[in-house]
């Protein structure tokens, strides 16, 4: 072994002892098309998302951004920014929702999105313009985000997506891009909105009223939003609902964790491995009683969501007071399997069980089995945020714009279990076991009175705190020839924190079965920007920005961007930018205690010694942070053309390449599974005492932490094509927006440790090349039509061929997942004096997601739920009336 590898050998053990010792286009249209922009109203000078610099609109701003105004929104027939912004094309893996949410996820009831595909913690989301708290719990145990679900519908004015990055404007994790959420304010006058949507066994309802007032000098908005849907269960999708998907060519994802069981057995001549003679034929799996917890999962669970939002301005003379108060009550509900238990849990069975189905038995102990009896694991989940921003803002010298603000936001969470909800405490359990109260043989169902006693109540809390104040200013510097030279700068400080807290029963090791998190962490820092646009030539705009991040934790960071826009003609115009980027470590990577997460492989090593662990087994991999993380650093690229021809046409191009090094990731499950598990006593690998004769015993956890290694690069293509025309007297428009991702690569080390390994992760398992969405809308006086094409393309399947744990893509094959494509259909009306209706139908064919054999850790159910939608196909009506 060289030096290098000693030297990451040796840094990946530092990292796991500690973690231990810690227990289109510049005039680029938006997707969903403004098909009712007024072409002839006036520009108004606005700040655009990717320039603290006032422009005349997103068609002067060098940097690629799509609009979605409130009437597309609408138009999009969806009621929550999860479900618009997951069908756009530059949006990828990493994005999430309540989706496929059971309670072995770690942000139930939350979504967020992934830009470019590089995760949920590498896109930055405002409100406005500045951040808002993080979600306390994070996704994946690790993913700090904000959950857009705090966020309705009916308070937002327009949505703006900067698909580039922007460090240098708005600091950490703008490594992606931004997706800025712009609020309604200055309404003047009362909307209601009321829909209703259903789905085969779902169903979804919104409704939102907007009051305004405005008086001379200020105004007054509150907006009310309201939505609730219901639970859709994977046994609702027929083959959805089972994690035996061999019928349909896939895997079987049958738990070990039986019902009826295995047991370990000594009699006077051996200990062994028995399976429950009760087991039936179909579940049984040499001595492995396998158990289908599919069934019991959910693709959508009920939630509920509940939000205020009070916006406010007054003129004091020339002086502008703001404030924005936000207030959100969500609730919603996760479910998985009844608890299972494996040889960790050290139960035991005296022989005097009435229900011992061992004759010869000297001493039995639970190996494999599920409390089946005491029904599922279900969690009820709310969530309260609230945000206040409090700010003046005002001219100098007539030429400058000033603005300071601050901020306070809290987001809290609260993840209950009762004794109703299937939650089993081991010592309660083994009490009645002990007193022959519990049989576990036969799959016997015991009595409701023994259930009440090995059942207890469990609570998760998590808190996220925000402070933040700013100040900025923006304005003109003097003139050149071609124009006038323009800066903004500014000052920015942040008070952040996180805890995370779970059940005291799950710290003392009482509850199995379900993924726990521990975290804790806070951190401060200050930020100062400054921004220059410079008009070159008449044709040829600069932008020169650069911004300087001071955190408590890690350190420091500079990170510059420069960008041009070059128009030769007035109906084309070329853009490029670069600039570097980072993101900070998250709360919960640097301060997460001993948290678990389970994963299906197979254990190897221990199936040479014992054909009972021979199946792949769903093992827990316990997770811990490290305070020692640096931040990830990234460097981007984007270069593009529009092209508009005249008032009909309009056509774009972007190339973009993100490149991100120090990527905070795991220590490789592969090479920890093979540098510590083929041994029994292992601080990183854990075992159970092995039986007679074998040299392991069961594996029982893995333990890991995260570290600087790896890697990860992106490239791709931006085609937008857009047509809008009077045809047969209507308004009609067509639209193509295509995303092409050309690359996408990860260097990461190798599964033995001594080397790193560059992935190319193209095509590969939730990396589709290929996304567009076509969009059609054609408009009359009084009614109109529109038709939206979602279309997400082929990759391969099973990232893990073989579900050993190591990851083989790379040199294997895979059968490919299908493509993907939904027509979505809305007609609506407008005849009655401020009165609209609209009806529509999302997925109007029924498609149902394409088969995938899974990865063996989340997708277990025949298919991708990070890609694809199950719900089906969904008809909805919604009604809006503005007095």
């Amino acid at each position: 072994m060289n030096n290098d590898s000693r030297r990451l050998t040796r840094a990946i053990r530092l990292a796991l002892g500690g973690a231990l010792g810690l227990a289109s286009g510049l005039a680029t249209l938006p997707t969903l098309a403004q098909t009712a922009t007024d072409q002839s109203k006036e520009l108004e000078t606005v700040y655009v998302t990717g320039s603290r610099i006032a422009r005349s609109s997103d068609f002067e701003n060098p940097a690629p951004v799509v609009t979605f105004s409130q009437e597309d929104i609408a138009k999009s027939g969806y009621n929550n920014l999860q479900q618009l912004l997951e069908e756009q094309p530059f949006v990828g893996n990493g994005t999430f929702s309540t989706r496929g949410n059971n309670q072995d996820s770690t942000a139930n009831g939350a979504a967020s999105v992934s830009l470019r595909g590089l995760g949920a913690d590498a896109t930055l989301v405002l409100v406005n313009g500045r951040r808002v708290a993080l979600s306390s719990f994070a996704e994946s145990i690790t993913t700090n985000f904000v959950d857009i679900n705090t966020i309705p519908v009916a308070a937002i004015e327009r949505l703006d997506v900067l698909k580039d990055g922007a460090s240098a404007l708005y600091g950490a994790d703008a490594v992606a891009g931004v997706v800025n959420v712009i609020l309604r304010k200055d309404f003047d006058g009362f909307e209601v909105s009321g829909s209703a949507g259903a789905a085969d066994g779902y169903d979804e309802y919104n409704a939102s009223a907007i009051w305004g007032v405005n008086g001379e000098n200020s105004n007054v908005t509150l907006i009310l939003d309201y939505f609730k849907n219901s639970t859709l269960g994977n046994k609702e999708r027929g083959s959805l609902g089972t994690a035996d998907q061999t019928k349909r060519g896939g895997e079987d994802f049958r738990s070990s964790r039986g019902f009826p069981g295995r047991f370990i057995v000594t009699n006077a001549t051996t200990t062994a491995t028995r399976i429950d003679p009760a087991c039936p034929p179909d579940r049984t799996a040499g001595q492995t009683c396998v158990y289908d917890y599919g069934p019991w999962n959910l693709l959508i669970p009920e939630s509920e969501r509940t939000g205020m939002m009070l916006l406010g301005n007054h003129d004091f003379g020339g002086v502008e007071f703001f404030t924005e108060i936000a207030m959100q009550h969500n609730t919603s509900i996760a479910q998985g399997a009844p608890t299972p238990l494996d040889e960790s849990a050290g139960l035991t069975v005296p022989i005097t069980n009435p229900g011992n189905p061992y004759p010869d038995a000297t001493s039995i102990s639970i190996g494999r089995f599920r409390t089946v009896d005491a029904g599922p694991r279900q969690w009820s989940i709310q969530t309260d945020n609230l945000r206040g921003v409090f700010g003046l803002r005002g001219k100098l010298l007539d030429r400058w714009d000033w603005e300071v603000a601050a901020q306070r936001a809290r987001s809290e969470s609260e993840q209950t279990g009762n004794r109703s909800q299937g939650w089993v405490r081991t010592d309660y359990l083994q009490q009645e076991i002990n007193a022959g109260r519990y049989n576990p043989f036969g799959g016997t169902f015991n009595p409701q009175s023994v259930i009440d006693a090995i059942t207890t109540s469990l609570v998760r809390q998590g808190t996220s705190n925000l402070t933040a104040y700013d100040a900025q200013i923006s304005g003109e510097l003097f003139d050149l020839p071609a124009g006038k030279v323009a800066m903004a700068t500014g000052l920015e400080y942040r008070d952040e924190s996180i805890k995370d807290v779970p059940d005291e029963q799950f710290q003392r090791g009482l509850i199995f079965g379900t993924e726990a998190v521990s975290a804790q962490a806070s951190r401060d820092s200050w930020s100062a920007f400054v921004e220059f646009s410079v008009p070159v030539l008449e044709t040829l705009e600069v932008n020169v920005a650069a911004r300087y991040d001071d955190y408590s934790d890690f350190g420091n960071t500079t990170n510059p961007k420069i960008s041009a826009r070059w128009a030769p003609i007035e109906s084309l115009a070329f853009r490029a930018s670069w600039g570097t980027g980072f993101r900070a470590p998250s709360l919960a990577q640097i301060g997460l205690g001993p948290s678990q997460e389970s994963q299906f492989f197979v254990d190897t090593f221990g199936c040479a010694d014992n054909p009972a662990y021979c199946a792949a087994t769903d093992y827990n991999i316990t997770f811990a942070g490290n305070p020692d993380l640096e931040a990830e650093e990234s460097e981007k690229f984007n270069v593009g053309a529009a092209w508009k021809p005249n008032d009909m046409w309009q056509f774009s191009v972007d190339y973009w390449d993100i490149k991100q090094d120090k990527k905070i990731d795991e220590v490789n499950f592969g090479y920890l599974f093979n540098q510590f598990c083929n041994v029994q006593t292992s601080d990183v690998c854990v075992r159970g005492t092995p039986l007679p004769g074998d040299t392991l015993g069961p594996l029982q956890s893995v333990n890991s932490s995260f570290i600087n290694i790896g890697e990860q690069s992106t490239n791709g293509v931006d085609v937008s094509a857009y047509f809008r025309n009077t045809v047969m007297g209507g308004e009609l428009f067509v639209g193509l927006d295509y995303s092409r991702m050309l690359e996408v690569k990860k260097r990461e080390l190798s599964s033995d440790g001594t080397s790193f390994v560059t992935r190319d992760l193209t095509g590969e398992y939730e990396y589709p090349e290929d996304r567009f969405v076509l969009t059609g809308d054609w408009g009359f006086d009084v009614w109109g039509v529109r038709a939206t094409l979602n279309y997400t393309g082929s990759f391969e399947d099973t990232p893990d061929i073989d579900f050993d744990g190591v990851l083989d893509f790379d040199t294997n094959r895979s059968r490919t997942v299908g493509s993907f494509t939904t027509l979505n259909l809305q007609g609506r009306y407008t005849g009655f004096e401020g009165l609209t209706i609209a009806l529509g139908i999302d997925n109007a064919f029924d498609e149902s997601p394409p088969f995938a054999i899974g990865d063996g850790d989340t997708d277990l159910y025949g298919y991708v739920s990070g890609t694809h939608d199950p719900r089906g196909q969904f008809i909805y009506g919604k009604v809006t009336y503005r007095f």
